[in-house]
């Protein structure tokens, strides 16, 4: 299953906001998640409004990342045929934006809060403070409590996080964008010798692969709650993902020829961001993504963009 949830911060959301303020575009999102992806004139039809006006609130919806567009032949001409870019939009007011250097933007994104997710089990959810929802159920990860996820796993599959590009809103150029967050293999219990194979992708593209050693349960997390079972997974690796000019590396060793000009960003308003184990990896050993509140780091998920 995969679901795409939009985050928004509200000072940098203005613009989705706005694009949610009006009766005649929340109806044509209503019409666009109950009967599927349309074009302008069946809306039109449907509604009963000119198509001119669903024209200019289809731009609207488009411009502020509610809607994605297609076009596509039709008898004459072409169509633009309208899809529902999220299942949800979700409003964080408490910023987790700052600025470290005049060329370095850094936004820290909880865990909880991923925008997609296709996983399979075993697979769960935890805050420092108890389990969320079902262990083993996909669909857990929909549970509203995942807000407060300090640690997550699944065995195949992916999540996603969204965030905003603050470069391209202050018309600055990325040199380099790092990625910042702890990890681990996951096997029921804990073995140091369980490898498998993360990937992270970038906007679509696949950037590289690290290879976890295992999953640790040697000794508790420094920050692992006291209530968490000795048995299950403690710790996991910081580890630190650079895409620059030249390729793209994991802790200062180059894993691939993937650079920053691969992942177009000066096109994009995000950055998305898909951490997970694939189908068909040559170690499928799942992973374990550890947040605040566990594990030895007690860090969000860090993204900071390089600029000039």
């Amino acid at each position: 299953m995969s679901r795409n949830f939009l985050v928004i911060e509200p000072e940098e959301g203005l613009a989705v906001l706005k694009g949610l303020a009006s009766s005649v575009r929340v109806q044509m999102l209503k019409l666009l998640h109950e009967k599927g992806p349309m074009n302008v004139n069946d809306i039109a039809s449907i509604l009963a409004l000119p198509q001119s006006t669903v024209s200019t609130n289809v731009q609207v919806l488009e411009d502020c990342g509610l809607i994605r567009t297609e076009n596509q032949k039709a008898r004459k001409g072409s169509q633009k045929i309208c899809y529902p870019a999220a299942e949800e939009v979700l409003v964080v007011f408490k910023s987790e934006y700052r600025e470290m250097r005049k060329d370095t933007i850094e936004v820290s994104m909880p865990i909880g809060l991923y925008t997609g997710f296709e996983v399979t089990a075993p697979c769960g959810l935890c805050s420092p403070e108890g389990i969320i929802g079902l262990l083993d159920v996909p669909n857990a990860f929909l549970d509203p409590d995942r807000m407060k996820a300090g640690l997550l796993w699944f065995t195949r599959g992916f999540v996603e996080y969204q965030f905003p590009n603050n470069a391209k809103l202050s018309n600055l150029e990325i040199q380099e964008i790092e990625v910042v967050m702890e990890l681990s293999s996951e096997v029921p219990g804990t073995s140091a010798d369980w490898p498998s194979d993360i990937t992270l992708s970038i906007n679509g593209k696949d950037v590289g692969v690290w290879m976890s050693p295992g999953d640790f349960g040697d000794k508790r997390g420094v920050f692992t709650p006291a209530w968490w079972k000795l048995k299950g997974s403690q710790y996991g690796k910081l580890k630190n993902w650079r895409i620059a000019k030249d390729g793209t590396y994991v802790d200062g060793v180059r894993i691939s020829d993937v650079t920053i000009a691969e992942l177009d960003l000066a096109n994009h308003h995000s950055v998305r961001l898909r951490i997970g184990v694939h189908e068909n990896a040559a170690h499928p050993g799942g992973i374990n993504i550890f947040g605040k509140g566990f594990g030895n780091y007690d860090q969000d998920i860090v993204l900071r963009l390089k600029t000039t």
